[in-house]
């Protein structure tokens, strides 16, 4: 990963509380799970952020450098890697990503 990569994947997770590296956007995801990743984020009503890893491919190979996390989508949450979409699932059904999202005092959309 080049040290420009670097710098734009740490400024981006350092400015969203809730970052999610995806394939494709919110509206029209490019794979089954980053959309299951947007139906969670979705379903818990928490204001996120979206970067479409096909867009660029410095931030595609990056992230996964970066997180040490061979997969994408990729959620942080106030700078924090959490995981990806089977991890989002698990937490999510458990009621820990809701938690989690309280705990982190991430704003609820509208």
């Amino acid at each position: 990963m080049t040290d420009e990569s670097q710098a734009r994947i740490q400024e981006l997770v350092s400015t969203n509380d809730v970052l999610l590296f995806m394939k494709g956007t919110p509206l029209f995801p490019q794979c089954g799970f980053s959309s299951r990743a947007i139906a969670i984020l979705d379903r818990l009503g928490v204001d996120y952020e979206s970067v479409d890893v096909l867009q660029d491919q410095g931030i595609r190979q990056g992230i996964k450098a970066f997180s040490d996390w061979p997969t994408i989508p990729q959620l942080y949450v106030k700078g924090e890697f959490v995981g990806g979409s089977d991890i989002m699932m698990e937490m999510y059904e458990s009621g820990e990503l809701g938690e989690l999202m309280s705990e982190k005092g991430v704003a609820k959309v509208g």
